[in-house]
């Protein structure tokens, strides 16, 4: 692993704690394997696996302001429900803080809670990453969409985009219109 990723972990752990720096190294490692099956870039999935949730603790009137001041539009659904924002920030950190400039990685930070229509590899990568990831227990069909990832991860981001709806709206939260869009362009597919 090179020396920047190592520095990027040392200064993550201090800015998101020991809980959400496990979920990230999970994240990254996923990613990694992810990345490994699908032939993707290893290096690009480990840089967008760790820093999916850099602004998970950024305050919700900072992540508004950073994205007016990117001009990163929000949503209705994240200003209604804050923690669908800190993909968006997430990106701008990265950015700004952690020196990431490839684009396909911010992308995959900045869409990995909702996913979107037609993503890149990197996309769904992390998409899925962030949903599978080892410490991860509660999600229902969790041993199945583990195991189909690695078969046909557009047939995996289908079925947690579904799953991630039935939750939302069993609980009545906030749905994303993108969450929507995403589970019928991959239920399609």
């Amino acid at each position: 692993m090179s020396n920047d990723i190592q520095a990027i972990q040392d200064k993550l752990l201090e800015s998101i704690g020991r809980s959400r720096y496990e979920h990230s190294i999970g994240v990254m490692h996923t990613a990694a394997c992810l990345a490994m099956r699908y032939a993707y870039p290893l290096e690009k999935a480990l840089y967008a696996g760790l820093l999916h949730d850099c602004a998970k603790y950024v305050p919700n009137d900072k992540m508004v302001q950073m994205c007016q001041m990117h001009n990163i539009p929000i949503s209705d659904a994240e200003l209604a429900e804050n923690s669908l924002l800190h993909a968006k920030a997430g990106a701008i950190l990265a950015f700004e803080e952690y020196g990431i400039v490839d684009e396909e990685i911010l992308h995959a930070i900045q869409i990995h809670t909702t996913g979107v229509p037609d993503m890149g590899m990197l996309d769904k990568i992390i998409f899925v990453a962030d949903y599978i990831e080892p410490s991860r227990d509660k999600a229902p069909n969790l041993t199945a969409i583990r195991e189909l990832a690695f078969k046909d991860i557009d047939k995996a981001i289908a079925q947690i985009a579904h799953d991630t709806l039935s939750y939302l709206r069993t609980r009545q939260c906030t749905c994303d219109p993108l969450t929507e869009d995403t589970y019928l362009f991959y239920k399609e597919k």
